[in-house]
Order: structure tokens, then C-alpha cells, then sequence
């Protein structure tokens, strides 16, 4: 039998938890507004970034693994942006149905946008924290996420 009360640690755990869905939901909303004149949303930018840091095109399965999401969610915007010309579907020689997702030039053209809208609004957020502190805080996350993607499925559901 498992005991059911939280170690110290797990209560620690958890307020850290509740902080990061409350940063999230302000994360989405920053992010939706910093690129609104891109024609873009935070969930569009999410994937177009993944695309963008790819090593080579990658399927939207791939992409949607690498981001923690789920592959219908990527699938519907990668369809969206590709309507808009922000990506392509491309064969893949692996697989007959599984695309691969490559930027256009538009889309090469508006993440750099992007990322030149976002600097200046990261650098004003980490003022006053030491890079290191976020170092930190950075590989504390990794850490807690590489944890919970070596659970076994039954664990995570």
C-alpha cells in the first residue's frame, strides 16, 4: 500500500505544479499578443518554432512529440499554416502518408520576425535574474519532464 500524504518534497513539488499551469495560461496570452501582428498565436508560433529548430523536416508526429503535445492538435495547425503558406508538406521516403512539415519562405521570414519581437521582451522578463538562476530553473524542468516521460504510459494517463 502507497502512502497517500505528501513528503515535503512532493508538497513543494506541487505549489511548483500549480505555478507553472498559472505561467503557462500567461505565457500563451503574452505570446498570443506579442505576435498577433504576425498573424499569428502562441500555439501557431509554438509549432512553426518547432519546425524552424528542426534539424531537417520533420512529421508532424515527430514535432508534436518533441513540443508535449498531442499529434491531432499539431496536425490542425500544421493544416492551418499550410493553407497560409507558412509551411509544406513534403514526401517523406520513410513513410507514404506521414509528410514531412518544412517552412516556406514565408514561414522562415515571419519566425525570424518573431524572434526578433520576442528579444526584446525576454531580456525586459529575465531583468534583475541571473542567467545562471534560469540555468537553473531551466534544468530543474527538463529534469521533473524527462522523469515523467520515462513513466510507463499507464503511469502518465
Amino acid at each position: 500500500m502507497t502512502n497517500s500524504r505528501r513528503t515535503p518534497a512532493g508538497e513543494a513539488l506541487t505549489g511548483l505544479i500549480l505555478e507553472l499551469f498559472r505561467l503557462n495560461g500567461r505565457l500563451l496570452a503574452a505570446g498570443d499578443r506579442l505576435v498577433a501582428p504576425l498573424g499569428m498565436t502562441s500555439a501557431r508560433w509554438q509549432v512553426l518554432g518547432a519546425a524552424a529548430l528542426a534539424a531537417a523536416p520533420e512529421t508532424v508526429a515527430r514535432l508534436a512529440r518533441a513540443m508535449g503535445l498531442n499529434r491531432q492538435g499539431v496536425q490542425r495547425i500544421v493544416n492551418e499554416l499550410e493553407a497560409e503558406g507558412f509551411v509544406e508538406l513534403r514526401p517523406n521516403p520513410h513513410h507514404a502518408r506521414a509528410k514531412l512539415v518544412g517552412l516556406t519562405a514565408r514561414g522562415r521570414a515571419t519566425f525570424a520576425a518573431a524572434d526578433r519581437l520576442q528579444a526584446p521582451w525576454v531580456n525586459a522578463l529575465a531583468q534583475g535574474r541571473g542567467a545562471a538562476a534560469l540555468s537553473a530553473a531551466a534544468a530543474l524542468l527538463r529534469d521533473l519532464r524527462e522523469r515523467l516521460e520515462r513513466q510507463p504510459e499507464r503511469a502518465r494517463r
